[in-house]
């Protein structure tokens, strides 16, 4: 009886809607023809329910499409923080083939300025599903050289441990580079120079200050005072890796929670895919001050 009812109750198409359906499934699974059967699944699930939960198999599929066999496994587990260029060695012409296969299967729009802004897989994915929300996608993140780095920190040489920086109100990445001439391999270790663990947190947390004070958003006409900035805490750190002079550490430090005047980050070190350390969260402190405001423009007249 139940399924003579639900077989009584299902939706009948008419033959000229089930044939576009079979044709739009065909395209489909033509156009991903050489991604992974998942891919072309969840892309399907995605065309007929709308479940926007498919959309990060999706963008990872097709990334892994045309990513060099040597790389691909390097979108395996967390990889929203690779970047395509650098890190997937992806050109900017097969970075427009992917851009427009992700446009085709999710029937989203990415312009060429929008895209000049994504610069990771994280990226693609949050505007991406932004984009077929209909909410406005965050705010790009920055890229802060070392000079700008340098003009914004309060900490200075020879303690501070980032060199470049990109960071948005979602994410700060930072990378070092362990010269070997550091301060304190005078004595850690004698003939045997090892990246203090305590120094690595610092860099994390270095990171998280230049988060506060170039990428957090805060209340108009309001900023974080640099003054007001400390460590307070951490939790759950793990060192899984010996960093040495000559490696490239990447950190990356997301904001679990932030509310003055605290701030509370989840953070890694990476040396390429190697995870160095991992902290569960890092705490800071901080305050907020009204925004200087502009001098008024002194109007000169030849008298």
């Amino acid at each position: 009886m139940a399924e003579t009812l639900t077989s009584a109750c299902a939706p009948v198409l008419a033959p000229s809607v089930k044939s576009s359906v079979l044709d739009d499934e065909a395209v489909l699974r033509e156009s991903l023809r050489r991604c992974a059967p998942s891919t072309v699944e969840a892309a399907l699930a995605y065309r007929s329910t709308g479940d926007t939960s498919q959309l990060p198999a999706i963008i990872l599929g097709i990334f892994e499409r045309f990513v060099e066999p040597d790389l691909r496994p390097r979108l395996a587990g967390e990889s929203d923080d690779l970047r395509v260029i650098e890190d997937l060695g992806l050109d900017s012409l097969t970075m427009m083939e992917i851009v427009m296969l992700v446009e085709e299967v999710t029937r989203t729009r990415i312009e060429n300025e929008e895209l000049r802004g994504l610069v990771t897989i994280g990226d693609i994915k949050t505007f991406v599903e932004c984009r077929v929300r209909g909410v406005p996608p965050p705010a790009p993140a920055k890229t802060v050289l070392g000079d700008e780095v340098r003009a914004i920190m309060p900490i200075q040489a020879p303690f501070l441990f980032l060199d470049d920086a990109r960071v948005g109100p979602s994410q700060a990445t930072a990378s070092y580079r362990i010269t070997g001439q550091e301060f304190f391999f005078a004595g850690h270790f004698k003939d045997n120079p090892v990246m203090p663990a305590s120094i690595m947190l610092e860099a994390l947390g270095q990171l998280g200050v230049l988060h506060l004070l170039a990428g957090l958003p805060v209340d108009e006409g309001k900023v974080v005072d640099a003054s007001t900035i400390f460590f307070a805490s951490t939790d759950g750190v793990r060192c899984a890796r010996v960093c040495k002079p000559g490696d490239v550490l990447t950190l990356t430090l997301k904001p679990k929670r932030v509310k003055a005047p605290l701030a509370v980050y989840t953070g890694t070190i990476r040396v390429g895919q190697e995870k160095a350390v991992s902290v569960e969260e890092i705490t800071l402190t901080f305050g907020v001050v009204d925004a200087p405001t502009a001098a008024p423009a002194v109007s000169m007249t030849q008298s």
